[in-house]
């Protein structure tokens, strides 16, 4: 069993912080919602409405933002059902400081959604998610598992890849959408969907930006505003070098990353360009070119990716 798992159970007793709220019943309405919080209850409910129908799903993790709004809407256009999962997986934290540091704010969540025009809800507990026995779903990850976010969190790309396998298991959506944000995340859950031969096509949706171009996540939460206001280096050190880019390559561009974040208050955890195909390092510009970045505002870890293109 995880490690951060084992300890998220002993000290909060399996529950989240909505769990005193939302766990009580097994599902409730709220206007155009309904929430769902056992496997049973979402698939006798899925059974008698989703027949024949096309069902898509939104993972997420809570601390609902307008990026997690836009997957829903993309689903909504492409699904006749929308499944949003709202559950904080202690198996993808390879730091339990920062599982109980993850906002959370269930009913703001769900507020946002019945703007949004209303979806499916499931907030299962963590025993309902793995219950005794459970043995999660375990595959090769190849490279793509060992640089940049696989190499600074180590173990939270097999926490996505259980987390993930069991949420298609339960749902059995046709479509699941996810943000391109996350870009090595979006690459492993396809290599999943392909490895098992799920019965479900993966999504990628454009990252949703702010004001300035800083990437929506729940994260921003935690910074103070003058913190997201000195977080727009992370977008804007990227489009500089897409700007410039006949003026050098890939590794130049690295260190010139690298010079302009010490003169910011950030802390530059990784700064690299890829191919977003294969995850090597490139050495030229090519089509398939990502730039990838994380850094540190006080204590929130933020990260970001744009096209080079």
């Amino acid at each position: 069993m995880n490690k951060t798992l084992q300890k998220y159970r002993k000290k909060s007793g399996t529950s989240t912080k909505t769990d005193s709220f939302v766990h009580s019943l097994n599902v409730y309405r709220m206007a155009k919602t309904q929430v769902f919080t056992t496997v049973a209850s979402l698939q006798n409910h899925l059974s008698e409405v989703a027949k024949k129908s096309t069902v898509g799903f939104v993972p997420t993790m809570g601390a609902l933002h307008s990026g997690h709004v836009s997957l829903v809407k993309a689903s909504s256009k492409q699904c006749d059902f929308t499944v949003v999962s709202i559950f904080v997986n202690p198996t993808q934290f390879n730091n339990s400081s920062d599982l109980e540091k993850y906002p959370r704010d269930f009913d703001k969540d769900i507020s946002l959604l019945e703007a949004s025009g209303g979806a499916i809800v499931f907030a299962p507990t963590v025993d309902e998610m793995y219950p005794e026995g459970h043995q999660p779903k375990r595959m090769e990850l190849g490279r793509v598992a060992n640089i940049m976010e696989g190499e600074f969190r180590p173990g939270h790309f097999d926490g996505v890849v259980e987390v993930v396998y069991r949420f298609l298991e339960i749902v059995n959506p046709t479509h699941t959408y996810f943000g391109e944000k996350d870009l090595q995340q979006l690459s492993i859950v396809r290599h999943m969907v392909k490895e098992f031969n799920l019965p479900v096509e993966v999504v990628g949706c454009e990252t949703h930006r702010l004001e300035g171009g800083l990437a929506a996540s729940s994260r921003n939460e935690r910074l103070t505003k003058d913190q997201k206001e000195k977080a727009l280096i992370l977008y804007q050190s990227l489009d500089r070098v897409r700007a410039e880019k006949e003026s050098y390559g890939p590794r130049e561009a690295r260190e010139k990353i690298k010079e302009w974040f010490q003169d910011s208050e950030l802390e530059l955890e990784y700064i690299e360009f890829v191919d977003a195909t294969t995850f090597e390092d490139v050495t030229e510009w090519t089509v398939h070119t990502h730039g990838c970045i994380a850094a540190f505002a006080g204590q929130v870890r933020l990260l970001d990716n744009i096209s080079m293109v």
